[in-house]
């Protein structure tokens, strides 16, 4: 059996390492030409670490993060929602870290090119269609900047890494639109003092009214103790008109929603004014679909299940995608190592879809978030004492704790 992998990415990448690992041929076809180190923070919670650490690549992440020690909750005015340890100091066996998304994708590109061989990755081939037959599929290129058309290329079976805007999906799904609910979304990295313990990950606000989500993730930049520092700074509008992808944004316009958030323990808008890098997008994700699986075709990561940045669940779930579809085709439930594609691809769907559609929908309701959410209801969206005075720690552990069921992440040692 070979595999077609369009799009290497963390997902795309992280099927292929786990399909060479099970011994399944396979390439990857990734549309820019050269992979750099772009883009801002990602956290790896304990499901991805689970993931990363079965493909051999733990000791390289840990080595280039920051292990998360907690998980703190402030309301817009910094008053303290909740707090509780994270990674290893809650209990789980593999850490929660922080690190810069274009490390990690550097640390897996590296990894395939060295395990499969320089000739089974491929940069600069951007997937235009598939097509296919009863005996295989065959996936076709643009022509690069230089006008030259790369050799399309055939495989027993094809699977779509290539992301939201995904080239193969739009063939099954022509007609289908970006969800733009009204949220624009800002990251930022700045070189900053540590903030709390130096290994806390914040969360400050709600979308309603303002939101950042900040944490490191790389310590000690200038010898002097000093961090970078990822930051996210999310709003939403209804009569908002959605924001470009992933271009450079402005400072002044982030500066103005959070520029009064100065507290005691942050100064918020210290933080933004030391951005090295500031990027915008629109908080957009999809519907989910009752089919990802076409033929000799699938789909994997966000290709499949595009969802709202949030819980750190995105990439998290392209892993796990990644690692049943490989199990899947390495023995099919009936231990056929060479078993017919198209039922294993109908089990990797049934296996996935039903689960990140849960997450997908559980990130527009009721995100780790909501435990702040609850706090501004109770409070009117006011300051208030103490948070016991309105609800109890224990209440919003449950909360807490219902995400991470649905996530896939749930701590045995926690629950109860």
């Amino acid at each position: 059996m070979k595999v077609a992998i369009v799009g290497g990415g963390i997902g795309g990448l992280c099927l292929a390492l786990a399909l060479h690992q099970r011994g399944i041929a396979c390439e990857v076809f990734e549309a820019v030409p050269e992979v750099r180190e772009i883009g801002a923070g990602i956290t790896l919670l304990p499901h991805a670490m689970r993931e990363l650490s079965d493909l051999g690549l733990q000791p390289q992440l840990e080595a280039q993060a920051i292990e998360n020690l907690e998980s703190v909750f402030f309301n817009r005015y910094g008053q303290f929602v909740y707090r509780e340890p994270r990674g290893r100091h809650a209990g789980y066996e593999l850490p929660e870290l922080g690190i810069h998304r274009g490390r990690l994708h550097r640390v897996l590109f590296e990894a395939a090119v060295q395990r499969l061989g320089p000739g089974a990755v491929h940069t600069g081939h951007r997937c235009v269609r598939v097509d296919q037959s009863a005996h295989g599929a065959t996936v076709h290129f643009a022509p690069d900047a230089q006008g030259h058309v790369p050799p399309s290329a055939t495989a027993d079976i094809v699977v779509a890494c290539d992301g939201v805007n995904s080239a193969v999906r739009r063939q099954f799904y022509p007609q289908e639109e970006l969800a733009f609910g009204g949220i624009n979304t800002w990251r930022g990295v700045s070189r900053f003092k540590p903030i709390l313990t130096g290994k806390s990950y914040l969360r400050i606000g709600s979308v309603d009214t303002g939101k950042m989500v900040i944490y490191p993730i790389e310590d000690n930049v200038d010898g002097q103790g000093m961090q970078r520092i990822n930051w996210v700074a999310e709003i939403r509008d209804p009569q908002m008109r959605m924001n470009d992808w992933n271009r450079a944004g402005r400072m002044e316009d982030v500066l103005e929603i959070f520029g009064g958030w100065s507290f005691d323990w942050l100064d918020v808008p210290a933080l933004i004014r030391s951005a090295e890098t500031i990027f915008e997008y629109p908080m957009v994700d999809k519907d989910p679909v009752d089919q990802w699986s076409f033929g000799r075709v699938t789909l994997l990561g966000d290709a499949a299940h595009p969802m709202y940045p949030r819980g750190s669940n995105g990439s998290a779930q392209a892993m796990r995608d990644a690692r049943v579809l490989a199990d899947l085709l390495a023995a099919d439930p009936q231990g056929d190592p060479q078993g017919d594609p198209l039922a294993l691809l109908a089990a990797y769907e049934a296996s996935r879809l039903p689960a990140t559609s849960q997450v997908v929908l559980t990130n527009r309701s009721t995100p780790p978030d909501f435990i702040i959410m609850k706090a501004d209801e109770l409070s009117g969206g006011q300051p208030f004492g103490h948070i016991d005075e309105l609800i109890s720690q224990d209440e919003l552990r449950a909360i807490a704790r219902h995400y991470e069921q649905v996530a896939g992440f749930a701590n045995p040692q926690s629950q109860g």
